[in-house]
Order: structure tokens, then C-alpha cells, then sequence
């Protein structure tokens, strides 16, 4: 039996400038789908599934199905009293995304829906109240279903312009309120270009409308 030496344990500590919070999206909260101005999104005609039943990509909003994210939790209107929990739990940071919809609707319009701007400048604010500081995705599952539907998603360079508008305009108006930024959320899943869901959520592109749907991925 060979000796072992006593094990000496340190005590860890994190930075003072960590950021300890959460994480959610747009589309997975926020619901109210349809207010203040918000046009369609790709998850917006993505239905739920269950064990054995797989989640629809339909068309267009269809009645008689359900589709999850159009009520969410209703953070768009209890976005105060959810904050204040958050806040209770003592998290420095809160990681969401903007739904590119709120701000442009269609996605391809010159000028941004004031609805939607001034809903996010009350989110922000409401964050900074309590200390928490806004970490912002720019797409995260939440491509203007009209871009897909009238100009193929990202397979069509006009859209390359339009999600650089929609960047700069939120990167100007939220320029003193929000300091972290991300791109895109799991981009890596646009590769599994063999399950259509994972492309159309990350992109909007839908494969199977594609000779080649690999060379479309890249």
C-alpha cells in the first residue's frame, strides 16, 4: 500500500467581474408573437411534438395546430415581474436575444418598427435596474419568415444586407445599454444539413429545396 499524501484544498474563488446568470431566447419566452408590431418568424410556424411525434415546419400559421412560442411564457408582457425573480437569485447577467421580427417585421423594410425598439430599451433598462447586465444574441432561431419565403434565407445575398442593417441599427440604438454581443446561436447545427429541422431553425434554409444541399450549407 503506498502512502498518500494528505490532499490540500484550496479555496476557489471566481473574479470579481464574472458574469453569473442565465440564459434564455426570444422565441423561447417572450410569446406575444403577433404584438406591438412583430412579424412572423421561422419558429413561428414550427408546431410542438411529443414522443414519437415529430415538430412540423408548416407554410404558414395553421389553425388547429399548435405552435409553442407564440404564447411562451409571455415575458413580453411580464418581463418586470420575471426580472425582479431573476434579480432575487442574486445572477449578474441575462443572456437573450433580440427577435430580429420586432425590429423589422418583414426583415427587408428601410426603416425599424419604433414598437419594438422601444420594448427592448424597456427590457434593457429594467436589467440595468437591478444590476444585471444584458448579454445579447443578434440570431438565435428568429429569421423574418418573409425572408425565406420571398428570397430563399441566407442562400440569397440581399439577405446578408438586410441582417447588417437590422445589426446596426440595434447596435446604434442600444450602444449604452448593452455591452456584450453575440452573432449566432449554434451555428455549428446548420452542418447537420440531414435534418431539416436543425438547418431551418439556425437559417431558415430548407434543404430538400436544394440539388445540393452540403454545397448549400457551406
Amino acid at each position: 500500500m503506498t502512502h498518500l499524501e494528505p490532499m490540500i484544498v484550496k479555496k476557489l474563488t471566481l473574479p470579481k467581474d464574472f458574469l453569473w446568470g442565465g440564459a434564455v431566447a426570444a422565441h423561447q419566452v417572450e410569446g406575444g408573437w403577433n404584438k406591438g408590431g412583430k412579424g412572423p418568424s421561422i419558429c413561428d410556424v414550427l408546431t410542438d411534438g411529443a414522443h414519437g411525434v415529430p415538430r412540423e415546419i408548416t407554410k404558414e400559421v395553421l389553425p388547429g395546430k399548435y405552435y409553442p412560442n407564440h404564447e411562451a411564457v409571455d415575458f413580453y408582457g411580464h418581463y418586470k415581474e420575471d426580472i425582479k425573480l431573476f434579480a432575487e437569485m442574486g445572477f449578474k447577467c441575462f443572456r437573450t436575444s433580440i427577435a430580429w421580427t420586432r425590429i423589422f417585421p418583414k426583415g427587408d423594410e428601410a426603416q425599424p418598427n419604433e414598437e419594438g425598439l422601444k420594448f427592448y430599451d424597456s427590457l434593457f433598462d429594467e436589467l440595468l435596474k437591478y444590476n444585471i447586465e444584458p448579454v445579447i444574441t443578434l440570431s438565435h432561431f428568429e429569421m423574418p419568415l418573409h425572408l425565406v419565403q420571398q428570397y430563399g434565407s441566407w442562400t440569397n445575398r440581399k439577405v446578408v444586407d438586410f441582417f447588417v442593417r437590422f445589426a446596426e441599427v440595434v447596435f446604434e440604438g442600444y450602444k449604452h445599454k448593452v455591452k456584450y454581443w453575440m452573432t449566432f446561436n449554434e451555428i455549428n447545427n446548420q452542418r447537420n444539413w440531414r435534418a431539416p429541422l436543425f438547418g431551418y431553425c439556425c437559417s431558415g434554409v430548407v434543404y430538400t429545396e436544394h440539388e445540393n444541399p452540403e454545397e448549400t450549407m457551406y
